[in-house]
């Protein structure tokens, strides 16, 4: 193959130029020049988190703490709002039971008071009913006591005709009652 260009080509490097093979950041001859930009990196680095970086998570951290005492704070206000708004209620609750009870009281004496005077009127009602009653006994009983003396009379006379065939006079039937009640 006559004409043929070579491709592989080969990169020939002196050992001299290599720096004899240390690494660069181990070569003693640029320590000086390493540490110094050490220094300024570490210094801009500084910097920058000094002014920058530890301001900004300082105010967020401030933020944050704010906020939860103001969280924290709120959070007792409401409490406390709370715990009084509960105590109202069990005041309020503890009044109505109280005037409920007193209102029960109150009608219970009310009705019973009543009911007493209902009684009561009752009472003499029935007490007027059975004096009429009794004054009306006493009449019809006095009537019928006037009336014994005819009916017995009567209840003989029709004894004795029924007997002996003949009705007795009335004077002699007087007497004869006369005599039976002595």
């Amino acid at each position: 193959m006559a004409g043929t260009s070579d491709t592989n080509t080969q990169l020939h490097i002196p050992a001299e130029e290599i720096g004899a093979g240390n690494f660069p950041p181990f070569d003693s001859s640029t320590y000086a020049s390493q540490l110094l930009w050490l220094a300024i990196t570490f210094g801009v680095f500084y910097w920058i988190m000094k002014n920058v970086a530890v301001p900004r998570i300082a105010g967020i951290l401030e933020d944050r703490r704010d906020r939860i005492a103001g969280d924290l704070g709120e959070a007792n206000r409401l409490k406390q709002e709370t715990d009084d708004a509960i105590a109202a209620y069990e005041q309020a609750l503890a009044e109505a039971r109280a005037k409920a009870h007193g209102i029960a009281h109150e009608t219970r004496e009310k009705l019973k008071a009543e009911q007493n005077a209902r009684r009561d009127k009752a009472e003499a009602e029935l007490a007027e009913k059975l004096a009429a009653a009794e004054q009306h006994i006493a009449g019809v009983k006095s009537d019928a006591m006037a009336k014994i003396e005819d009916i017995a009379g009567d209840t003989t006379s029709a004894l004795v005709e029924a007997l002996v065939g003949k009705a007795p006079t009335k004077t002699d039937l007087t007497k004869a009652m006369k005599s039976a009640l002595n």
